[in-house]
């Protein structure tokens, strides 16, 4: 039976759409977001159902793709060809394959896969019905083909089967997170990525120090006691006997604030309502300690080095500051104690106050590796300790030596760059 020429046509151009929609069906699936989708079948949307069900085996679906589409190919190269002879004679032969060959390069590949990878999860979940409908229709004729390609491929040394799960490395999701742009609101990304980097701060970089503790001392007078627990701004303070290596006990004010009510308050039934101290390694990272304040149900630990020293204090608040930021907006509040502002744009700075502390409040860029305070730095950088009055320029800042009191370097003034200023 010989066909009409317009018949022809017709065919050619209903295996040409065959091949387009093939190619679109096949982009788009290999292109869909997997956690998306993930969240979509959660949901009992179906068509994700569908598309997971047909990822899951991407040997059967690219299968049925590139047989229906190299099928619809050859066809289509054949009646282009018989179309061609009818009207070039002989000469129709070349011109049909290099006519038929740009055409399908251009509207049967290109295209369509540059629009499937444009909008992969609409276009899959089009094509995911007629491509499982395919599927179990032609899965006698797909699974021979598999098997053999298959067997091919262990030949090689390569076993095909079930994909394995892949995890993200830190740093494929600190990749992952900064592509999101604005599919992300910015504060959540920022928390986000905080969480991430918990691993490399310790407790160490975030702590109170051991010279800025404040705690009460038995030795103290009892109304100097009575004071401090009247007028704290912590919900915790250590209890200890004259130095704070000899503490025994972190103090719940409002077990000191229920004895005081019963006037049952003193020095004894205070030393009974401490509870046992919680005692950290300087060294440990913030997501495992945040952890393991979890394990131990604690909010408060002690940090020590590895000779059992008392470094400095640690709370779960100090750690939930560091992904959510400062829960205080006032930022004189936060600078009042170790930061002073001047009038010519200058700080007085505590030599105590911690680099991390310096870059968050002030936007420098102090190097975090080594000292963790601004007089250690100093120290570090001069190999002496110097004098009231030394001046020196430090990471690109201009500061000056203000007060040294028993080998420590107390008050240090840091000069701005002028472009600094003018940003202030």
């Amino acid at each position: 039976m010989q066909l009409s020429i317009s018949t022809l046509v017709i065919l050619l151009i209903l295996l040409i759409n065959i091949a387009i929609f093939f190619a679109l069906a096949e982009t788009a699936m290999l292109s869909v977001n997997r956690y998306r989708l993930r969240h979509l079948v959660k949901q009992n949307n179906r068509t994700a159902k569908i598309v997971q069900q047909l990822l899951e085996r991407p040997d059967r679906l690219l299968g049925v793709i590139l047989f229906c589409n190299t099928f619809a190919n050859i066809f289509a190269s054949a009646i282009a060809t018989l179309i061609a002879i009818h009207y070039f004679g002989q000469t129709g032969v070349m011109l049909a394959t290099v006519g038929l060959t740009l055409l399908i390069l251009i509207l049967g590949e290109v295209t369509p896969k540059t629009l499937a990878a444009l909008y992969p999860q609409q276009l899959a979940f089009a094509a995911a019905w007629p491509l499982f409908l395919l599927l179990k229709i032609l899965y006698p004729l797909i699974w021979i083909i598999n098997a053999i390609a298959n067997g091919v491929l262990r030949l090689m040394g390569i076993t095909v089967g079930l994909k394995a799960v892949e995890h993200f490395s830190h740093d494929e999701l600190r990749t992952v997170l900064h592509e999101a742009g604005g599919k992300i609101p910015r504060d959540y990304q920022a928390m986000l990525l905080k969480v991430l980097d918990l691993g490399k701060v310790t407790v160490e970089d975030i702590m109170i120090p051991r010279n800025e503790m404040i705690g009460i001392d038995l030795t103290d007078e009892w109304e100097k006691i009575l004071d401090q627990l009247t007028n704290s701004q912590h919900t915790r303070l250590p209890v200890y006997k004259s130095d704070i290596d000899q503490v025994v006990g972190m103090l719940h004010l409002r077990k000191a604030l229920n004895l005081l009510a019963k006037e049952d308050l003193n020095k004894e039934s205070l030393l009974d309502a401490a509870e046992k101290c919680y005692f950290v390694p300087k060294g440990t990272s913030l997501n495992i300690q945040l952890l393991n304040f979890r394990r131990e149900k604690q909010r408060t630990g002690l940090v020590v080095n590895e000779y059992g020293d008392i470094q400095g204090l640690v709370t779960l608040e100090d750690i939930l500051e560091e992904i959510v930021g400062e829960f205080t907006t006032d930022i004189t509040a936060i600078t009042n104690k170790s930061i002073h502002p001047q009038s010519d744009g200058s700080y007085l700075v505590d030599g105590g106050t911690t680099l991390r502390e310096l870059n968050h409040l002030l936007k420098y860029k102090f190097p975090l590796k080594g000292p963790k305070t601004l007089s250690g730095l100093i120290v570090e950088y001069l190999e002496t300790i110097p004098q009231a009055g030394t001046g020196l320029r430090l990471a690109g800042y201009p500061m000056e030596i203000l007060q040294v009191k028993d080998n420590m370097i107390k008050t240090v003034k840091i000069i701005p760059l002028p472009s600094q200023k003018n940003e202030s």
